[in-house]
């Protein structure tokens, strides 16, 4: 299995370019957290951006236990669905409450626009998938929910991700299980959450091997799983690769240190090597090719405001 990277063309749509995409090689698909930093992931290359959930509430100043409500990551999610050209992934935690509403769930997120929606098997209010204390649904909940999911899409090549977390409580058989009943319902891939080994990585890609379903690992950092690179997930079986964090992580780090210049130097001339420069920002903005920000563009040159204010 190669590793894969690829533009969109304007003839296929979005869902079905990821589709084919899974047949081909193995994603390596960045966290977003809003839709410049989405815009940023494609304008890198990458060919598809997850909306993290752990991002999206990290990014308001709250925890990952499933905080934001439907219409927050929905509104936040067609942004960078808005943004950018390539495939866009959102994390859906549980689905926002039962069966019924899991069906409304996949409906506003696809309109927004996605190509992929990730559910899982977590008990509300959930945790990190890499921390302890997490409890999980009874297996048929799940099952329900996935069904729901499936039978609400209207784009037949909109995946619908089913994560489980049954490592943590049931063990990695009790993990297999539990992903072989979700794919008996039409779950479209499967996303072991937090397993802890490579070992644990191939059994359980080998337990789909016949099936022929995409299988996404989670590559977060200070987490349960071993620090593997796109390539040697592809080499065990794996599809997608997540990154959910890593761009948040590095640009708190950076803000961090910035921050301790201001404060001890009281200027940012040493940092200016660090910073993305007004010419570069602009171009990922597209501020050249994009009308509405011309008009806006002419009007404050009209009345001489500074670009930046």
């Amino acid at each position: 299995m190669k590793i894969l990277n690829f533009s969109t063309s304007p003839e296929v749509s979005r869902s079905a370019t990821l589709r084919a995409s899974l047949e081909q090689g193995t994603l390596a698909v960045p966290g977003a957290f809003n839709a410049f930093s989405a815009r940023l992931i494609e304008e890198s290359g990458m060919p598809a951006v997850y909306v993290s959930g752990a991002g999206l509430s990290a990014s308001r100043g709250l925890p990952d236990i499933g905080l934001l409500s439907l219409e927050e990551v929905t509104e936040e999610t067609r942004r960078i669905c808005q943004a950018v050209r390539i495939p866009v992934i959102v994390d859906a935690d549980t689905g926002f409450g039962n069966v019924e509403q899991v069906r409304r769930t996949v409906q506003a997120l696809e309109a927004a626009g996605v190509s992929g929606i990730q559910l899982e098997d977590q008990v509300f209010p959930k945790r990190c998938g890499h921390l302890s204390g997490k409890q999980i649904v009874n297996c048929q909940e799940m099952c329900d929910k996935i069904a729901a999911a499936v039978s609400a899409k209207h784009d037949r090549d909109l995946l619908i991700i089913a994560r489980t977390d049954a490592r943590a409580i049931e063990g990695i058989e009790g993990a297999i299980e539990r992903a072989k009943a979700y794919q008996a319902v039409g779950a479209d891939a499967i996303f072991p959450e937090a397993l802890e080994s490579v070992e644990e990585f191939e059994r359980f890609a080998m337990s789909f091997r016949m099936a022929r379903i995409p299988l996404m690992a989670n590559m977060t950092e200070w987490g349960k799983t071993p620090m593997l690179s796109v390539h040697e997930f592809s080499q065990l079986g794996y599809h997608m690769v997540l990154f959910p964090m890593t761009m948040f992580r590095m640009m708190a780090k950076s803000m961090e240190m910035g921050l301790m210049e201001l404060q001890s130097r009281g200027t940012q001339k040493e940092l200016l090597d660090l910073m993305q420069p007004r010419s570069e920002l602009y171009r990922v903005l597209r501020y050249e090719t994009n009308d509405e920000l011309n008009g806006i563009k002419e009007e404050r040159q009209v009345l001489h405001v500074d670009d930046e204010s």
